[in-house]
Parts: structure tokens; C-alpha cells; sequence
């Protein structure tokens, strides 16, 4: 998901974050200056869907303009890890070997 929390109020001619902070106080959303400077800037890992409500309502719009999917993002459980770029599939494997002479436990 990518949040648009920035654009969504510029579109709004809103252009400052100290801006915002104030509607949504208004609205009973207190928001603490770095918990702010988070949602405009960022990505927030998380957010509260009353507070996600709160903004909705103070912007006018709704939570879809605020959070974009990006489906392509996703990755499926069962398909192939991409091999390192520094692995080669023709070359031999390397076994390791201890120093004071002993074998190695059995794979």
C-alpha cells in the first residue's frame, strides 16, 4: 500500500503539515508533531482506522485516495527465491574442512 496522505491534502490546498495537525485537532484527532511529520512525509507502519476516519472526514475524501493499492508489490508464498547474482551453476561446490584434521558430521 503506498499512502498519499500528502497529496490527497495539497489537492485540498492544504500545504502544511502544521496545517492539517490543527483541522484535525479540531475534529478531536490530537497529533503529536513527530507522529504528524510521519504521516506527511512517510509511510506509516500502521495507523488507527478511527484516526484514518478522522483524517477522511477532515479531507473530505476517502480512505482508497489516502491508501493506493499496489498489487503488483505482492509476492506469492510458493514462487521460487531469486538465486544470488554471485552464485554460479556450473561452478563445483565448496566443502568445508576442519583444521585439526577430523571429518566432518554427515549432511
Amino acid at each position: 500500500m503506498r499512502w498519499n496522505l500528502r497529496l490527497a491534502a495539497a489537492n485540498r490546498g492544504i500545504w502544511k503539515a502544521s496545517e492539517l495537525q490543527r483541522m484535525l485537532a479540531e475534529h478531536g484527532l490530537k497529533v503529536s508533531a513527530g507522529k504528524m511529520s510521519g504521516l506527511w512525509s512517510g509511510e506509516p507502519a500502521s495507523i488507527k482506522l478511527d484516526d484514518l476516519n478522522v483524517i477522511c472526514a477532515v479531507l473530505g475524501c476517502g480512505a482508497d485516495e489516502l491508501l493506493i493499492a499496489e498489487p503488483d508489490k505482492v509476492k506469492r508464498v510458493d514462487e521460487p527465491a531469486e538465486q544470488p547474482a554471485a552464485v554460479s551453476a556450473a561452478g563445483p561446490s565448496v566443502t568445508p574442512k576442519c583444521k585439526d584434521g577430523r571429518s566432518l558430521p554427515p549432511n
